[in-house]
């Protein structure tokens, strides 16, 4: 027999089936047939994404609409905070201050100068305090900016969530139909046999808007004065602006011009600033034509005055001429010129051979004027022989043009003070002859002291007055002196900003103070007697006794019908 066998348990699988298929080519292809196990993967992936991508949607939409918000109204909220606002007026206010007791941008060796480690500003301010905080440019630190921008988020925020509100709350026409609800209010009264239109019109004579519906009545006045506080904010931000932008996009900088010469503009301003234009006159040049002081009875500076002549840097012509004072600025292409100092530059003399001989001294003057008087040996030629020219005295009415040093704080001399030499042998090596001179000293344009080679007091002569003195074997006319004008450049260009935010501080803060009044009535009928009843309620915001008199001068007007 043939031998069969039967098959075993059968094992579980699954079988796959083949299918042939005619690929692109034409050739046969075996094509298997999805895997119900893929299928269900891929489902399974699908769903997941689908909740992934459904998750991340309400994620988002709860972010954007939900937290964002929150958490932006609660830091309003913080930032609108009365406190926070006025402990920033007063940081701001502070460092104002500061700023206005400590010179601004001058250079490292003037506050080296003027606030030594010695003798410090009210105990504490020295040079090394101003230059590591910064308080030479007080207005262009980060501290300050930064302290402009916190106050500009306060104001802002203050405006959004607590002005506006208040304005639009206020700027609802609400009529009120519950009697209650009007007698509850600080000023409210019933009146009998009253109407509505007699009151209305009463107070449209006072100035009120009113408004009728039926039964009821709504008037307001001053609702100006709820729109006003949110002015002042935009006049606040304004100036804000306008002086961070002075201070991010403004240049300036300082000149000492001699009379009779020239600058360029542009040469005057000093850069620096992140934002600064370049001002349309930088390339034009002004000259000072005249220099001239003004004294008080008692020979003191009253004022001075600077002739200038605005050229333009093309063709030289003159655009503008004018004489500036201090607070009277000149101002051309968007750069504002101060007039803000002056000095001594150089002293005009005339050198004669006079008939002494040298080493004699004439003091024909008295002693030394005391504001000038100096002890001898304070009087050295090194002083001036830096600047002194290398003129020649031996010939017969040399006029020379000696420049002037400035001596104050150096050595004995205290307060503003300049100073020149003439040598008496400028040509000469010997170092113990060539420190030999006469020293001339002043302190304003009204007169000179002069010193002989020894230091010994000469006399003082008035610029211009002709009269010679023989010092040292010579005779020295004094013919004229010519000063130094020093003035302040600066471009401004957040000006016009800060003017207008001052503008509107000033009209905006006179609005706020009006009033916002307001008054409701409503008729009603008792129902025994069928009687008439005028309810009325008012309130104000400000200026309540005067609001409570107005009301009742206006009830007690009204007429009553039988």
């Amino acid at each position: 027999g043939k031998a069969t066998s039967f098959p075993g348990p059968a094992t579980p699988h699954r079988l796959g089936v083949v299918a042939s298929a005619r690929g692109p080519g034409g050739a046969d292809e075996k094509a298997r047939a999805p895997d119900p196990d893929a299928n269900d993967a891929r489902g399974s992936a699908n769903a997941d994404g689908k909740a992934e991508k459904d998750g991340a949607e309400a994620f988002r939409r709860w972010l954007l609409e939900t937290e964002l918000p929150k958490s932006g109204k609660s830091v309003a909220r913080s930032l609108s905070s009365l406190p926070l606002a006025i402990s920033e007026f007063l940081a701001i206010a502070g460092f104002s201050a500061l700023g206005t007791v400590i010179e601004q941008n001058k250079g490292t060796a003037w506050y080296v100068q003027n606030y030594p480690t010695e003798t410090p500003a009210f105990g504490f301010i020295d040079y090394p305090l101003i230059l590591d905080l910064g308080l030479d440019h007080i207005y262009t630190e980060w501290y300050f900016l930064l302290l402009l921008a916190a106050l500009a988020a306060s104001l802002t925020a203050c405006t959004f969530t607590r002005q506006l509100p208040v304005w639009r709350v206020s700027a609802d026409w609400k009529f009120l139909d519950r009697p209650a609800t009007l007698l509850k209010m600080e000023e409210a009264e019933s009146l009998p046999r009253a109407r509505k239109d007699d009151l209305a019109e009463r107070l449209a004579a006072r100035g009120y808007q009113v408004f009728v519906k039926g039964k009821k009545m709504y008037a307001f006045k001053g609702l100006i004065g709820r729109l006003a506080p949110i002015g002042v904010h935009a006049g606040l931000l304004l100036t804000l602006g306008g002086a961070a932008y002075s201070g991010l996009g403004g240049l300036g900088g300082s000149v000492m011009v001699p009379e009779g010469t020239s600058f360029e503009i542009g040469q005057g301003l000093r850069r620096g600033a992140p934002f600064a234009p370049t001002p349309a006159a930088a390339r034009d040049k002004v000259l000072v034509n005249d220099f001239t002081i003004e004294y008080l009875p008692n020979g003191q500076v009253s004022q001075f005055f600077s002739d200038l002549s605005v050229l333009d840097g093309a063709s030289g012509r003159e655009k503008q001429r004018k004489t500036i004072s201090v607070n009277v600025p000149l101002r051309q292409g968007g750069v504002t010129m101060y007039q803000t100092d002056w000095e001594i530059a150089s002293m005009r003399v005339r050198v004669e051979e006079g008939e002494a001989t040298r080493g004699e001294t004439r003091r024909d003057a008295g002693p030394a004027p005391a504001d000038v008087s100096v002890p001898p040996a304070s009087v050295p030629s090194a002083a001036f022989t830096s600047d002194a020219p290398e003129t020649s005295v031996e010939t017969s009415g040399d006029a020379l043009n000696l420049p002037m040093a400035n001596l104050e704080g150096q050595g004995a001399f205290q307060g503003r003070i300049w100073g020149t030499f003439l040598p008496l042998y400028p040509g000469n090596e010997d170092p113990s002859l060539k420190r030999l001179g006469v020293s001339l000293l002043a302190r304003d344009f009204q007169s000179v002291a002069i010193y002989a080679s020894d230091g010994s007091f000469a006399g003082v002569r008035r610029p211009g007055s002709g009269r010679p003195i023989t010092v040292d074997g010579l005779n020295l006319i004094v013919e004229d002196m010519t000063g130094s004008t020093g003035l302040e450049l600066k471009t401004d260009p957040g000006v016009p900003w800060v003017y207008a935010g001052f503008a509107g501080l000033m009209v905006t803060s006179f609005l706020s103070l009006l009033s916002h009044s307001q008054v409701w009535a409503v008729e009603t009928e008792t129902e025994r007697t069928n009687q008439k009843l005028l309810h009325v309620g008012g309130r104000s915001n400000r200026a309540k006794e005067e609001f409570k008199t107005e009301l009742d001068e206006i009830l007690n007007d009204m007429p009553e019908y039988l």
